[in-house]
Formats: C-alpha cells, sequence, structure tokens
C-alpha cells in the first residue's frame, strides 16, 4: 500500500457522496491518503467544505465561486468568501476559480470580473488560487499574466506549449485519473516538462476515476492508480512521485505536520 497520497481537489460535498460520506472520509486514511484539499464551487458550497474540513484533521478546504456557478451569486458573495476565509484556518487558498467558455450562452465579462475580484482577493489574503479554465485559454492567460497569482492550474488540459506558459508564472499544474486514460496524448507530454517540485495529483472526485475504474465514483485513493502510471512516464519510483507530490502540495498550501 502507497502512503503520502495527497488529493489536491475533491468535491465531497457532492450528492455523490451522500449516502456513505463518513464511512469513505473515515476510511481513506487507512488507505494511504495523507490530507485532502476540498474546492468550493460557490458561496454555500464553500461553507459546506469548510465545515467539512473542520470535522477531519486531514482535511483542508479551498473557498470561491466557479464560473458556470454565477446565476444566483448574492450581491454581498465576496465579502462571505473573505470572511470565510479569514475566519476559518483550515481554508488555505480561493478555488475553484477562473474561466470557463464550453456551453453555450456564458457570459465571458461577468465571468471575468467575477474571476478578476477572486484572484484580487487571493492577493489580499496571501493565499494560493486554484484554477479552472476550460476552453478560455487565451483570456485566462491574458489575465494570470497580469495578477500573477500563486496557485495550480487544476485538471490541466491544454497543451504543452500553454503549461510551459503557466510554469513560466510561477504556477503549478494538477493532473487527473485522465493521466490513466488511453487518449491521454496531451496529459503524457505536460508531465513529461513539468518538474516534480511543480507537478500534483488530484482526482476531481466525484468524477475522472482513473483506468480501471473508469466511469465510477472517483475517491482519494484511487490516486494511487494515477501515480503508477505518472512513475512510469517520469522514470520513478511511484512512492517517490508521491512523496514529491506531497510534499509540494504542502508547501503550496501552506501545511505544516
Amino acid at each position: 500500500m502507497y502512503r503520502n497520497i495527497f488529493d489536491t481537489h475533491a468535491h465531497y460535498t457532492d450528492h455523490a457522496f451522500d449516502e456513505d460520506r463518513d464511512e469513505l472520509l473515515h476510511s481513506l486514511p487507512d488507505k494511504g491518503v495523507r490530507y485532502v484539499m476540498l474546492a468550493g464551487c460557490d458561496v454555500e458550497d464553500s461553507k459546506a467544505c469548510a465545515a467539512l474540513a473542520d470535522r477531519y484533521d486531514y482535511i483542508y478546504a479551498a473557498a470561491g465561486v466557479h464560473p458556470e456557478n454565477l446565476e444566483n451569486l448574492p450581491s454581498d458573495w465576496l465579502s462571505q468568501l473573505r470572511r470565510l476565509a479569514e475566519e476559518n484556518p483550515k481554508i488555505r487558498a480561493i478555488g475553484e476559480i477562473g474561466l470557463d467558455y464550453h456551453y453555450e450562452g456564458y457570459d465571458a465579462d461577468r465571468q471575468k470580473e467575477v474571476f478578476i475580484a477572486q484572484l484580487r482577493l487571493a492577493k489580499e489574503l496571501d493565499l494560493p488560487v486554484i484554477l479552472h479554465v476550460r476552453d478560455a485559454v487565451g483570456d485566462a492567460m491574458e489575465i494570470l499574466r497580469k495578477y500573477r497569482p500563486k496557485g495550480v492550474m487544476h485538471c490541466y488540459s491544454g497543451s504543452a506549449e500553454t503549461a510551459k506558459e503557466v510554469l513560466a508564472l510561477g504556477l503549478h499544474i494538477s493532473l487527473t485519473g485522465v493521466l490513466t486514460f488511453k487518449n491521454a496524448r496531451k496529459a503524457i507530454e505536460v508531465l513529461e516538462l513539468v518538474p516534480t517540485d511543480r507537478f500534483m495529483f488530484e482526482t476531481d472526485c466525484p468524477y475522472m476515476a482513473p483506468v480501471p475504474f473508469r466511469g465510477k465514483r472517483c475517491d482519494s485513493s484511487l490516486i494511487a492508480h494515477t501515480a503508477e502510471r505518472a512513475a512510469e512516464i517520469k522514470g520513478m519510483d511511484t512512492q517517490e512521485m508521491l512523496n514529491a507530490c506531497c510534499e509540494t502540495g504542502m508547501k503550496l498550501f501552506g501545511i505544516t505536520e
């Protein structure tokens, strides 16, 4: 069994875990999971993430508004996020935040406005950001060049060329179980160029389960399969890879023993 698994992006507040959430979360440390970072999708979800993190020593949380969750945003959403982050020591990042132009009907201007406001909040609070960018690389990179946050590009799906610029901006890159898929050529190219001190594992659970669990509900323990594939690509020992990525995550999110 592996140890030092750090799942740097999980959604255990998702309804997919309603039936066995506590049973599962109690079991993960015995499966080698050392830390989990929960990502908030809106104000209420961020509060739920913080509450869940308060109940488990090994779980931390990020507070943020996802670019697809802007429709019913309360007028005081930003002050609520600020207060939540300032008052809860388990919140170690602002996220997940960014741009998502994948579905028709998106409001690019509104997404940029909310994204920039959260980047500014992260700077003011000296917190890293967890970035979500889908089908919006051009606009996102333009904003990131200007604001230069510390943080991680989660569930990275871009090109190796863009990854080089992401790294040049000082950001980290994390990959999911997609790395184990047959069509993972882009993810493999990215992993080959990312140094281990800038790379992290994540599940994005309940989604993105690695092979041989593809299509099933994912949880943090399944990172072991992604790590085996990543270690093979990097020519490293799997446990050595997990150790390095855990250390990288701890540094980024300010977690000390």
